[in-house]
């Protein structure tokens, strides 16, 4: 156990987008620019900024061109990965159409929460995502996948092994760099990320898989330590453990950012990113949209 742990990890900051278009309230465009401007300080190097999506559907993220085209505008932009996430080609125009230059594409392994989510199959979204991601590669845009409920759904109960397969290998179909395993609704547990990773592993570059957890169960860390253990050095987090998913109702947060940090610093794996910075950044947040952190760390080691 342990032997495999990677000297250096990246992680994805998702709490601009994932983080926020769960939260009741809509921020006003400067926070989430005064927001992100405090993320870029802490050495970040990926921040998920926002999702071109229907206001009627997510009205947190109505303002996504407004914020792009502000975004834009900052010294640190050109030096960092803003990756936004579009459901659809009306997505990807008005995403063009401000200049992002990396987008995200989403389906899960189950049909029913697709049909919740999407209003449609898993062979549905990715006909749409196929043409997006045609699109995105003759403009030279970057493409990062994200599946849903890999390890659960609230519809349908748990997922084979052989089903994740088939999504993640229709994701490689699509050209996308990098992949995001994500644990929708909090319930994976470390035997099951063990055994999902070891056959996937055995299809896709190590290179390319990062893994999104939310901590519904408190299992968030120990599922970071067994894919450390496998090697994956690519995770999702949300600062100040903030969001959740609109479609499964009861999942609590993405994990947070400074619990998987403080993990990390532990092990001695590098990350480039400064705890004081970032716990900065999620107190402005947090008091924003007025919400107490579910995050260990910030309850033990700030709040002395």
């Amino acid at each position: 156990m342990l032997g495999n742990i990677p000297k250096e990890v990246k992680i994805v900051e998702v709490g601009p987008r994932d983080g926020l278009q769960n939260e009741k309230v809509s921020l006003s465009l400067d926070d989430k620019l005064e927001y992100i401007k405090l993320l870029a300080q802490t050495g970040l190097t990926t921040i998920e900024a926002t999702s071109f999506v229907r206001k009627d559907k997510i009205p947190q993220m109505a303002d996504a061109k407004k914020l792009f085209s502000e975004l834009k505008q900052y010294d640190f932009y050109e030096n960092l990965n803003f990756p936004c996430l579009v459901p659809n080609m009306i997505g990807f125009d008005k995403a063009k159409a401000v200049g992002v230059k990396e987008i995200s594409l989403f389906s899960a392994t189950s049909d029913l929460f697709t049909q919740k989510n999407i209003n449609c199959s898993i062979d549905e979204s990715f006909e749409r995502m196929r043409e997006v991601a045609k699109a995105a590669k003759n403009d030279g845009m970057k493409i990062r996948g994200y599946i849903s409920t890999v390890f659960g759904c609230p519809y349908a109960g748990k997922i084979s092994t052989p089903q994740i397969i088939k999504v993640v290998e229709k994701f490689l179909d699509l050209g996308v760099y990098e992949i995001s395993l994500g644990d929708t609704i909090g319930v994976a547990t470390p035997g099951q990320v063990n055994d999902i990773l070891t056959e996937l592993l055995k299809i896709i570059n190590i290179d390319m898989l990062a893994m999104h957890f939310h901590d519904t169960r408190g299992l968030a860390l120990a599922n970071i330590l067994v894919s450390l253990d496998k090697g994956i050095h690519i995770y999702d987090a949300s600062s100040g453990g903030l969001g959740g998913c609109p479609y499964a109702k009861g999942a609590t947060g993405n994990v947070a950012t400074e619990d998987v940090l403080y993990l990390l610093e532990s092990l001695g794996v590098k990350t480039g990113v400064d705890m004081d910075k970032l716990y900065t950044a999620s107190q402005f947040i947090l008091e924003k949209v007025g919400k107490k952190s579910p995050s260990k760390f910030i309850e033990n080691h700030f709040k002395k």
